[in-house]
């Protein structure tokens, strides 16, 4: 498909960093204008808002997707989120360590990397640890430890997918669409950020169709992608300290576009400005969740939006296991907070109390 375009001096890869830095952009600037936070719709005070947000993003994205399926343009059948031995255990730990990270870091890594182009440094911080720690599970000192997890699977066979249970895709995909727009619709939204939110949801299948369609090159292939972090955030990385010998790929362009996306949509907003840590112990619980995202993220075969907004619309049972586990992680780590917080606050109270001698 992409030989039938005429470029001559530019190879499908190189192509493809500029299509995911355009991603990028439209999701830097959405996800600033809505918010866009999967944490904040399991543990924000507005949860009920954020998680309609980001039903109608999930609804768009799967509808799409499975469009692009059904038209014949792209196939999951070779992905990894199909692979027939899922590692359960991995993508479990995983997924609970990655919940946990972005309750300690008050943000997923997409929306830490859209509140870094708004000139929040804690966010920048986060990413960067992020990256070293999810490049070092994919390949340096922790990566003994995700083989060892990755290497407890179980056998799916066609399973694997939703679309192999009866009623098929149309069947299975129709119906989280379908619930997910019904609670959007009811979540108090102005029409204006549903609309947004869906936007970010469309981004999904154009990245999946865009790498999986337009740009595949038999003699060049290239891996097909959508909206990710983790994986990116570690090339990206890599990238930046190697360029001259490791070329940019998807994830690359697609973190590129992102920050400017968000930095562009916070100037024009007025909403630009920059933040830091308030104390060392803060620092230290950022940097602690930080980590654990990185691991987590790699061991769960994705973030929120890999795993998440990304992967469910395929259909995929590892996928869907790794979104649970990330909101498990996060709700247990809240809980353990708050009570936490409230066991310090009575204890606080007994000690005021307490006559003074």
């Amino acid at each position: 498909m992409f030989e039938s375009f005429g470029f001559e001096e530019t190879t499908a890869k190189e192509a493809s960093v500029l299509l995911a830095a355009l991603i990028g952009l439209a999701f830097g600037v959405l996800a600033q204008r809505t918010r866009f936070c999967f944490r904040r719709s399991l543990v924000g005070e507005d949860r009920r808002q954020a998680l309609g947000v980001w039903l109608t993003a999930l609804a768009l994205a799967v509808i799409g997707t499975q469009a692009a399926v059904a038209a014949g343009w792209i196939s999951f059948d070779a992905h990894r989120f199909m692979t027939s031995d899922v590692p359960f255990l991995a993508i479990g730990i995983g997924g609970l360590l990655f919940g946990a990270g972005m309750v300690l870091t008050r943000g997923c890594i997409s929306r830490l990397t859209v509140l870094t182009g708004g000139g929040n440094l804690r966010g920048a911080l986060v990413v960067l640890v992020f990256a070293v720690v999810a490049h070092a599970t994919l390949k340096g000192v922790l990566a003994p430890l995700r083989v060892a997890l990755g290497s407890v699977t179980v056998d799916m066979g066609d399973s694997v997918s939703l679309a192999a249970l009866p009623g098929g895709a149309l069947v299975w995909g129709g119906l989280i669409a379908v619930a997910a727009l019904a609670y959007a619709l009811r979540s108090g939204n102005r029409p204006g950020q549903l609309v947004m939110a869906g936007l970010i949801g469309l981004l999904v299948p154009a990245a999946w169709v865009g790498t999986g369609y337009i740009l595949l090159d038999e003699f060049d292939p290239i891996a097909m992608e959508s909206l990710s972090f983790t994986s990116p955030s570690a090339d990206t990385l890599f990238w930046t300290i190697a360029s001259s010998s490791i070329p940019a790929g998807f994830g690359t362009g697609l973190l590129g576009g992102v920050f400017v996306g968000a930095l562009v949509a916070s100037l024009i907003a007025r909403e630009f400005q920059w933040q830091s840590f308030d104390a060392p112990r803060q620092t230290g619980r950022y940097l602690t969740g930080a980590a654990m995202m990185g691991v987590g993220g790699v061991l769960a075969g994705g973030c929120t939006l890999g795993a998440g907004l990304s992967g469910v619309p395929t259909l995929s049972v590892a996928a869907i296991e790794a979104i649970v586990m990330i909101a498990l992680g996060a709700l247990a780590m809240q809980a353990l907070l708050s009570r936490s917080s409230a066991a310090g606050g009575a204890a606080s109270t007994t000690r005021q109390a307490q006559p003074a001698r």
